[in-house]
């Protein structure tokens, strides 16, 4: 039973588990840094449709969210995680057809689009998937550490997905790409195989709109508190151009592992002292973090300010997740964990356009104004569900 296994023996778990989200998240990560530079470059289309590549794939996962839900509750969560692991496997396929292709750019990308479109269906399924299926492996209880190493899992994937793309392109050219995702998926799928699931909890399924009705205010805090990582993770480096500094990539290092290093080190504290305590607490660094972007006057201290939001942002997932998932019975835990991560991806996909307009209008030191406002937005909006949790507890 989870309640007498040890820390440790929990952990190790865990990892076996996200481990899924990491191969699917390096699926997204290895063309991300390659691909607008491909549609741009090789296949001829401009700018908008060298976005739209990047930006099709997140309204994908957005519009997914539901069905992969639905697959998580009354299949099983293994089963939604092995069913996402062969759409990774199918989007390198596309992938492949699409470099194949290339002499025929509305060909190409066709199937570059709809390869997008299949790869933001899979991420919906394996990252949630793999968040039910390690709570259902070690227990609710730990639904905090399953959250915290799923995001470690997700945002290391990237990180690393992101450059070895870069590299593999300028080695072997763009092929190696679709290859392999293919690869990753099949190891994946075979790690899959094998593992005991998750038991699929009995009990009335819940409406996905019901759920998500419940889940709102939580979701809305993680919108609110997710402007800040997209800002950086968009603008950081015409921010740097425009103040005529070097390194900005420096930023996004230090934001990451600011992020991954506080996830380590204070995952535990959401158990510990409630989820709402741990929320306040992280939007309230990330405001300090994004209001020093606003006013650095150097580079040294625009790191600084990424570090600070970095380390904020890096438990508002888990910290708010842990809340709004304990709103909902056990049988629909999946369209709690699927509406609730419903709204980083539409801040993710919003963030862009509006920072963009911030920018275009107030200069780009304003978009960390904008963005740290958005995060005391969400702190403000934690205390309030912190009050009305303890109102409502001994009732």
């Amino acid at each position: 039973m989870p309640e007498t296994q040890r820390p440790m023996a929990i952990t190790l778990q865990v990892v076996s588990i996200v481990l899924f989200t990491f191969i699917g998240y390096m699926n997204i990560g290895i063309p991300l840094a390659v691909l607008p530079g491909y549609v741009h470059n090789h296949l001829g289309y401009g700018t908008v449709i060298a976005g739209l590549v990047i930006s099709v794939q997140y309204l994908a996962t957005l519009l997914s969210r539901p069905y992969a839900s639905r697959i998580i509750d009354n299949r099983g969560s293994k089963r939604a995680v092995m069913y996402g692991l062969a759409g990774c496997g199918l989007s390198g396929v596309l992938m492949l057809a699409s470099t194949w292709t290339a002499a025929m750019p509305a060909l190409s990308l066709t199937c570059l689009l709809i390869g997008r479109l299949v790869l933001g269906s899979a991420e919906s399924l394996v990252g949630s998937g793999s968040i039910g299926w390690g709570i259902g492996r070690v227990g609710a209880q730990n639904t905090a550490k399953v959250i915290s190493w799923n995001g470690i899992a997700s945002y290391g994937a990237i990180a690393i997905g992101a450059p070895l793309g870069v590299l593999m392109v300028s080695h072997w050219g763009m092929w190696s790409m679709g290859a392999s995702i293919i690869a990753l998926a099949t190891i994946g799928l075979l790690l899959a195989w094998p593992k005991r699931a998750a038991p699929i909890v009995s009990g009335v399924r819940l409406p996905f709109l019901h759920v998500l009705g419940r889940v709102l205010p939580h979701g809305a805090g993680l919108a609110l508190g997710s402007i800040g990582f997209g800002t950086i993770a968009t603008f950081i480096t015409l921010y740097y151009a425009t103040n005529h500094w070097e390194n900005a990539v420096l930023c996004l290092s230090l934001f990451g592992a600011s992020f991954i290093g506080a996830r380590l080190l204070f995952g535990n504290l959401i158990n510990r002292i409630g989820g709402f305590r741990v929320a306040i607490a992280c939007l309230s660094v990330e405001t300090l973090g994004l209001l020093l972007l606003w006013l650095a006057p150097n580079p040294e201290l625009a790191l600084a300010g990424a570090a600070l939001s970095g380390f904020g942002f890096s438990l508002v997932f888990p910290a708010l997740g842990v809340e709004a998932v304990n709103l909902v019975p056990a049988s629909s835990r999946g369209a709690a964990v699927g509406a609730y991560s419903l709204f980083i991806d539409l801040s993710l996909g919003i963030t862009g356009p509006l920072v963009g307009a911030v920018a275009a209008g107030f200069g780009f030191a304003s978009i960390f104004l904008f963005a740290a406002m958005a995060a005391f937005s969400g702190l403000l909006l934690s205390v309030y569900l912190y009050r009305q949790a303890k109102r409502l507890r001994p009732a």
